[in-house]
């Protein structure tokens, strides 16, 4: 399917602070993007590098007073997630290099903390995707989904004894419990098509079968229709602006996806 979304963000800066900005997303095997509009107002110098995961990301310094940031893309994009029920497990010495720092535990996917509950949980399920499955069931089953709610960001352990909490959380969680059981998992953070409310979603990718696969919590039907921005081991790693130096305020932010035809030819 074809996509059209966008992102605006609107800050009152007091002084002069350093942004690091990830809003681009990246052609790949699973998504195209033919057209971007990056809008930067008022226009300051940026760079722009690829940090350690792939993501793109803007460096730049903004000016004291109103400062706004527009992104807008139309992509091409599956409009189903792939499945594979049964895809094998990876033994760890057969990961490929660039998985493997999605094993260990991080800020907010404590996974060295789930090793006998993720077992537990996909007891009876093969080795690989079904034990993702599993560990997704028992996510989407036990830990309430309240979008809108998640201004703190929570690592895995606190939402599991919370109960509840937003998209990015209950990632947090699905990644700890595959780490757990040796399988690399990703953050992802993107658009949806569909969301209510619309905003940025989170999910994760799970490496199993050579490949990664796309796991959501929050989604009773694994749907297609997503736009990846970046991938990170958790929220630490995928925040789309990260600003250095006193606090500024983000008066206004608004997303919007809509499908749209694709390109006659």
């Amino acid at each position: 399917m074809w996509l059209s979304a966008s992102c605006f963000l609107e800050f009152q800066i007091p002084v002069p602070t350093p942004f690091l900005l990830m809003l681009r997303p990246r052609s790949g095997w699973q998504q195209w993007i033919a057209r971007e509009e990056y809008v930067l107002s008022p226009s300051v110098p940026a760079v722009e590098f690829t940090d350690i995961y792939g993501n793109l990301c803007q460096r730049l310094v903004a000016p004291a007073g109103h400062f706004s940031v527009l992104t807008s893309v139309n992509i091409e994009t599956a409009d189903v997630s792939d499945t594979a029920p049964g895809a094998p497990f990876i033994e760890v010495q057969q990961l490929p290099d660039e998985t493997l720092p999605f094993l260990y535990p991080s800020r907010y996917c404590e996974s060295d903390r789930f090793t006998e509950m993720a077992a537990s949980i996909s007891a009876g399920r093969a080795a690989g995707y079904d034990q993702c499955d599993a560990i997704v069931d028992y996510v989407r089953n036990t830990i309430r989904y309240t979008p809108g709610s998640g201004q703190q960001i929570i690592s895995a352990s606190e939402l599991n004894q919370l109960g509840y909490g937003v998209c990015r959380d209950m990632a947090h969680l699905g990644i700890a419990c595959c780490r757990a059981l040796s399988i690399p998992a990703r953050m992802v953070v993107g658009y949806l098509e569909g969301l209510e409310p619309m905003d940025l979603h989170a999910w994760f990718e799970a490496y199993v079968g050579n490949r990664w696969y796309t796991f959501d919590p929050t989604q009773p039907d694994l749907q297609g229709g997503r736009v990846a921005i970046a991938f990170g081991r958790d929220a630490a790693d995928v925040a789309i602006y990260t600003q250095f130096g006193d606090p500024v305020e983000l008066i206004n932010m608004h997303v919007e996806v809509e499908r749209m035809p694709g390109p006659t030819y």
